[in-house]
């Protein structure tokens, strides 16, 4: 679904030099903290019990079949694969199965710590048993196979099975690793640009030279990482994971949210945050700067002691006070410490990324700012299409990755932020620049605020209903508020999705499609996930410290009465991607998704009818891609990905492996390839699909004309018949 950059989490960063190699030394050999519940979780579990029941849209109690799912869910959640518990503790576990409603409603936690520690000790052992597995002789001639996907398999019965699964596990590593060597060696022996630098890079004086780890060292330095990962897990974290897996329960988008989380969720909605502009990941204990954000506070610092990329976070200092270990925090906590007001200062321990054997650090201060996550905001530009008489057509086009806004500030405040509002200033400028139609990207935008959807809505009709939810109760029509009085833009439209598509982006595509406003154009049908989510406190007084709850309150239904739950928006013209028929794309794919439904349509009438194009545009659209060898490579690594993906088993004898590989690296090549003969003068260059839309947009302005819809328009049937009739329906 869409791309989530939390996984390397934001933050605000910063510098004079010190040498604490000892104190380096002791933190590193601290032996993990063993967690347990703090006082208040108690207390934080009766408020959930309570107000989650209540709250969501099944209206179903807190039972018996609530903690069959909830104990089933919070397993996985941390062997998803069947990999590192044994059957024996399953058993050791089952005395919960049908007990976890009883413990949340006392107050009671343990269970999802006791969960952790029993995990964490068999990781531990999993690590070991890697280490001592990698130091002897393994034979790639013998005729077996690994299998890989394992979310269905059972849990192994005992330690000798599990060892024989993790055997062909690290061998399978080991093997990939070792062929994908060979396969570049053999590239860089065909090419003599590669083979120059390959020489370059034996040169001990050369400045790129770097140490390089072999297969065994990085396949340990990959579970070590992992270990100490959860090794590192703190209370907070454990509980989110365990309250998590109970509000799961009831669906797959309820989630309880600790401070931590809920910060993180303000920031993803705000596209804001304050702090220096770095992005970290975890290393070694450490927080590791992966990258520096573009005009931020550690971008512009030009002193000889800045932040670089692979500098490693040891310690942080709040202005002037106190210098604060972060050794082996979980980087969510660790990121926290990091941000903090605009305009404060923060002091950072270091470890340059230029000594990481850690014999020397270095101190960075920086002022904090409000940092702007500009790469989830609304895009445009304007493209231009050469016809078969030689002129050039404008076609406009804006990628929507995300459906923000500002929840706390009102339009006109300092740092309100809105997706429609960037949406209409791109509009603004097609506008000016007499483009000929448009197109909006929705492609792996996962949904948002639902606001802002019937908002953008409103940009393309002038009035009418937008989405129905129903909610417990009752049932609403939502309607645009279109401040404007007029659409923003008034010519040929195509909408684009794909199989991450979701919640919000599939009501704006499932609205303009039933109003005849715009061709969807994209994989077979968008995700499916029609459901909407508050987030409210878990306290009633709003204490911070006790969480929030994100819960499932409604359900959403295209304005023709279906529900876009698990069907999602089926796109007119199919151009599918490489998530197109993958294994786990799609609300359907989600444990304890909620089912499709149905009800009455609500009241409006179309505005357009582009659905009459629909037979031309695919007619079209099919005999041009017939013959583009682009779209034809494009074609077959797609069905090569969504083979790959059903593959359960793997070969781990070398040649028959070998040839997977081999096979699987030139249809890769061929990618390159394309990617490589494509016109990249623009920065965002078109991708195939793309590329074919504007070509379908260009034929439906064709077909459709590119004269403005008139302006007196509208979608909404009861106003309609008020204006006309004076009388309601």
């Amino acid at each position: 679904m869409k791309k989530n950059h939390w996984n390397q989490l934001i933050v605000g960063l910063g510098t004079l030099a010190v040498a604490v190699t000892a104190l380096l030394a002791a933190e590193t050999a601290t032996t993990p903290k063993n967690p347990e519940p703090l006082p208040y979780y108690g207390t934080i579990a009766k408020m959930v019990g309570r107000v989650l029941p209540a709250a969501h849209l099944l209206q179903h109690p807190l039972d018996d079949s609530i903690s069959q799912k909830a104990w089933t869910n919070l397993i996985t959640m941390f062997d998803f694969d069947h990999s590192y518990f044994l059957q024996s503790d399953l058993d050791r576990f089952a005395a919960m199965q049908f007990k976890i409603d009883d413990a949340i409603k006392d107050g009671d936690v343990s269970f999802g710590f006791e969960v952790y520690r029993v995990f964490r000790t068999r990781l531990q052992e999993r690590y070991a048993f890697v280490t001592n597995q990698l130091k002897k002789p393994v034979s790639f001639t013998v005729d077996e196979s690994y299998r890989w996907r394992r979310k269905d398999a059972p849990w192994p019965a005992n330690a000798k099975e599990q060892d024989e699964l993790w055997r062909k596990r690290v061998k399978n590593e080991l093997l990939v690793s070792k062929l994908a060597r060979e396969l570049e060696a053999e590239k860089a022996a065909s090419n003599k640009t590669d083979k120059a630098l390959a020489e370059s890079a034996k040169d001990k004086n050369s400045p790129t030279n770097k140490p390089v780890l072999t297969p065994e060292e990085n396949i340990a330095e990959k579970y070590k990482q992992y270990m100490l990962v959860i090794q590192d897990m703190d209370e907070e974290s454990i509980l989110q994971r365990y309250l998590s897996a109970v509000t799961m329960a009831y669906d797959p988008h309820s989630e309880y949210m600790s401070p931590m989380r809920k910060e993180d969720f303000d920031i993803d909605m705000n596209l804001t945050l304050c702090g220096i502009g770095a992005q970290l990941r975890s290393t070694d204990g450490t927080a590791m700067i992966s990258e520096i954000i573009p005009g931020g506070p550690a971008d512009r610092d030009k002193r000889p002691c800045r932040l670089v990329k692979g500098d490693k976070i040891i310690g942080v200092g709040q202005g002037d006070g106190e210098i604060e270990s972060i050794l082996h925090w979980p980087l969510n906590k660790a990121v926290r410490k990091i941000r903090g007001k605009v305009g404060s200062k923060v002091v950072l321990r270091v470890i340059p990324a230029s000594d990481p054997s850690g014999t020397t650090t270095k101190m960075v201060d920086l002022i904090r700012e409000e940092i702007k996550l500009e790469e989830q905001a609304a895009t445009g530009r304007v493209s231009r299409v050469t016809l078969k008489d030689g002129s050039v057509r404008a076609l406009g086009y804006v990628r929507l990755p995300t459906f923000y806004g500002t929840m706390e500030k009102k339009q006109g405040q300092p740092g309100f932020r809105s997706a429609t509002a960037d949406v209409a200033a791109q509009i603004a400028n097609f506008n000016n620049a007499n483009v000929s139609g448009l197109i909006l990207d929705l492609r792996n935008n996962g949904g948002g605020l639902l606001r802002e959807a019937i908002d953008l809505v409103g940009l393309f009709i002038r009035s009418g209903p937008a989405v129905q939810v129903r909610e417990p109760r009752r049932t609403v029509a939502l309607k645009v508020q279109n401040e404007l009085g007029a659409m923003a833009f008034r010519k040929p439209l195509i909408v684009m999705i794909n199989r991450a598509s979701a919640s919000a982006s599939e009501i704006v595509a499932a609205a303009l499609q039933d109003y005849g406003r715009a061709v969807i154009v994209g994989d077979t049908k968008s995700h499916g996930k029609g459901s909407v989510q508050s987030v409210m406190p878990v306290s009633q007084t709003g204490n911070p410290k006790y969480g929030s709850l994100k819960v499932t309150t409604q359900s959403f239904y295209r304005i023709n009465g279906s529900s876009t739950q698990i069907k999602g928006v089926h796109s007119d013209i199919v151009i599918p991607s490489a998530l197109d028929g993958l294994e786990m794309m799609g609300e359907e794919k989600l444990p304890g998704a909620l089912p499709w439904t149905q009800m009455e349509p609500a009241l409006y009438i179309p505005v357009c009818d582009v659905s009459k194009f629909i037979p031309q545009l695919k007619e079209k659209s099919a005999a041009r891609l017939a013959k583009n060898e682009r779209y034809a490579r494009h074609a077959r690594n797609a069905q090569h990905i969504r083979d790959v993906n059903e593959r359960v088993e793997v070969p781990l004898e070398i040649n028959a492996r070998r040839k997977l590989m081999k096979s699987e690296d030139e249809l890769q090549k061929l990618e390159d390839e394309e990617e490589e003969s494509t016109n990249q003068k623009n920065k965002e260059k078109d991708d195939v699909i793309l590329e074919e839309t504007f070509n379908i947009l260009s034929d439906l302005i064709d077909l459709q004309g590119d004269d403005d819809i008139p302006i007196e328009t509208e979608g909404d049937l009861r106003s309609r018949m008020m204006r006309i009739f004076g009388v309601g329906i």
